[in-house]
């Protein structure tokens, strides 16, 4: 599940649903909601609300597809049986921090795994939003109101994807940020990954295990390495080492786009560093190699 789809905006913040995150904690709807009621004291309005009838109705539309009708009724319809198939009541929302206190009640590494990764949505979609808050503005093309009812932010990313960066500088210390750039780059690819990088570890394989299309590495290989990526197959099957040590500069290609990077990606952030998208394709410097 793509937790970013997941994210609206209700009552001017950002929730996601209860079905949505059992979905993601791998519990059924019924169990979460037992144990925040377990603990209800510990989610306020501010961490935890239910829809209204009308706010659970305008959610029926979910990238262009009208809910099942069934599905609907199990939302927010009573009991009409007597085994209580369908859900008693409406859905609830639960914001940032109430995910945040989720992880502390349901007491599993998968919650605490997942609730990490969903704060990580929702800040990182709030920066976007906060960075890019004049483009919103300019962008004719894209409806507002996607933005302020319907939550369909992925239209709004994918209009917005020609103001990536091409060029840029890191400073020593932002570590975290060097590494979610390159992430992102590397979530981007459809087809392939190639990476010229003179040094390489185990936390370049990290990186690369964010995206399932084929990679090769073009660097200095030495045995360290050739153990680390044999494991890296054994449970993924999607590297292959070429050893390379003619390029003094550190390449990253993505499809067909070449990112030149002044450290190698095992360094990001640890030093100052600059990055640049090549205009040129990536044919000509691979038949270099």
């Amino acid at each position: 599940m793509n937790i970013k789809d997941k994210i609206h905006t209700i009552r001017g913040v950002q929730v996601i649903l209860d079905r949505d995150l059992a979905e993601l904690y791998e519990v059924e709807t019924k169990y979460l909601n037992k144990m925040v009621k377990r603990n209800i004291e510990r989610f306020p309005d501010s961490f935890m609300f239910q829809l209204t009838k009308n706010e659970e109705r305008s959610l029926r539309f979910q990238n262009g597809t009208l809910y099942n009708t069934e599905d609907l009724r199990s939302q927010n319809a009573t009991i009409t049986n007597k085994r209580g198939k369908h859900r008693k009541y409406l859905s609830y929302a639960f914001t940032e921090q109430g995910v945040a206190m989720l992880s502390g009640i349901l007491r599993s590494d998968k919650a605490v795994e997942v609730s990490i990764k969903i704060i990580e949505a929702f800040v990182a979609m709030r920066k976007f939003i906060t960075k890019n808050a004049e483009l919103f503005i300019r962008l004719d093309s894209v409806d507002r109101k996607l933005i302020e009812h319907d939550e369909k932010f992925e239209q709004v990313f994918d209009a917005l994807e020609v103001q990536e960066p091409k060029q840029g500088v890191f400073f020593d210390g932002q570590i975290f940020d060097a590494y979610k750039f390159v992430s992102d780059l590397i979530r981007k690819a459809k087809k392939r990954i190639i990476l010229i990088d003179n040094y390489v570890d185990d936390s370049v394989l990290t990186l690369f295990s964010k995206n399932n299309v084929e990679i090769m590495i073009y660097t200095k290989i030495n045995k360290r390495l050739k153990l680390d990526v044999k494991k890296f197959n054994s449970q993924y099957g999607k590297i292959i080492l070429k050893d390379f040590d003619k390029s003094h500069d550190r390449f990253l290609i993505i499809d067909d786009c070449i990112y030149h990077f002044g450290a190698s990606l095992k360094d990001l952030g640890k030093k100052w560093f600059a990055f640049s998208k090549l205009q040129k394709e990536s044919f000509a410097l691979l038949e270099m190699i």
